[in-house]
């Protein structure tokens, strides 16, 4: 996981402690914030995404991601398999109140999941891109970027499910190759 997701991450553990529970389905957010430019000013960020391609260490993450996901028996060509892998993971750490397992090892996994099966089956690539929101693996194509982590820990935050066929399912039908 990258530095600035173990910082988001952090802090969304320090606000549940703080409001002493979880969000249930039901909550709406309460706050809307602007995203933390990390150590950047936003002022040294780009306006559009710039990016680099990936090295040795994203290239093991990504490996180390897809192997996790293929432990727990899914697919990574088949977004039913992936959308299924994502739910037992959300339902299994939600009964265990997260016991078993860090909701980041969770969301990093299924969010490489996401991130290979649009590198396989569209025309996006895995990079490193930087924006205006900070310094991520991402799959990209151009200026058209998807964020994995970001696709997936916004829904586990809300805890989503069902979605990943229909989401991940409409990029590959606008972005394939």
């Amino acid at each position: 996981m990258s530095e600035r997701g173990r910082r988001v991450s952090a802090g969304l553990d320090k606000v549940r402690t703080l409001l002493g529970r979880s969000r249930s389905e039901r909550d709406e957010p309460r706050v809307r914030t602007l995203p933390d430019p990390g150590e950047s000013s936003v002022a040294e960020l780009p306006l559009t995404p710039e990016s680099r391609k990936i090295g040795e260490e994203e290239r093991a993450r990504i490996d180390a991601g897809v192997a996790a996901v293929q432990q727990d028996g899914v697919d990574i060509d088949d977004l039913a398999s992936i959308g299924a892998g994502l739910d037992r993971a959300l339902v299994a750490w939600l009964a265990s109140k997260g016991a078993d397992e860090h909701h980041d090892e969770i969301v990093e996994r299924y969010a490489v999941a996401v991130g290979e099966h649009l590198h396989r089956h569209t025309d996006l690539a895995w990079e490193v891109v930087t924006d205006v929101f900070g310094t991520d693996l991402a799959v990209a194509a151009g200026d058209f970027v998807v964020v994995p982590g970001n696709l997936v820990a916004v829904r586990w935050m809300r805890r989503e499910r069902g979605w990943v066929p229909q989401v991940v399912g409409h990029i590959v039908e606008v972005r394939s190759r």
